[in-house]
């Protein structure tokens, strides 16, 4: 038992919730170093600077930023329940790639849908871009096991993708275009990783 408890201690996804968490509280401790208002203006995704100024960074860092509160935890709360299911299937460095890629691609699909529309000096930031990577990825993942994976099943994830698309639309001040995209970019990812497991015969 406490090897288990070490174990998901010591795991990619538990170690992804206290980066978030200790970035989100920097500014409150080490606020003469690094005010809010540096970090954010420094570390989220903003197309104009993305675009004409290079500051491709941006697509990495904003991934790790979160405006309040309920934000971050509502975003912590579902990657500890689904990332720690995906982390198991595809092994703590797999899944740590996994995640990076499925956030880079969410803000890029973020980036040029605020291109196009007009939007250049919106800014963005959260997890959930990445978590919805990691949402499609296990539906695929689960899917192609049957439907099912330990105590999750392809009903519910697709249940909880429809329902947190619903509220994110029904919502104001949300970046769907990156929830979209991560859920997009993690299903499509999903394939080849999920060779990339079988091939490796499921060894962590």
């Amino acid at each position: 038992m406490a090897m288990n408890q070490l174990k998901k201690f010591s795991s990619v996804n538990t170690a992804l919730i206290v980066m978030n968490v200790i970035l989100f509280l920097i500014p409150d401790f080490l606020g003469f170093l690094l005010p809010w208002d540096s970090l954010f203006e420094k570390g989220t995704m903003i197309p104009l600077l993305v675009a004409e100024k290079g500051e491709y960074y941006r697509l990495f860092t904003s991934m790790f930023l979160h405006f309040d509160i309920r934000h971050l935890l509502n975003n912590m709360l579902v990657l500890f329940v689904l990332g720690e299911r995906l982390e198991d299937y595809l092994g703590h460095g797999r899944y740590l790639l996994f995640y990076i890629l499925c956030g880079i691609g969410a803000n890029l699909i973020s980036l040029l849908f605020y291109l196009r529309s007009g939007e250049l000096f919106t800014m963005s930031a959260g997890a959930s871009g990445a978590i919805f990577g990691v949402t499609g990825g296990l539906i695929w993942i689960v899917y192609r096991n049957r439907g099912r994976i330990g105590d999750i099943n392809s009903r519910q994830l697709v249940l909880m993708a429809a329902l947190s698309l619903y509220l994110g639309f029904s919502s104001t001040g949300v970046n769907n275009a990156a929830h979209v995209g991560g859920l997009v970019t993690g299903m499509l990812l999903g394939i080849p990783f999920h060779r990339w497991v079988s091939r490796a015969g499921n060894s962590r």
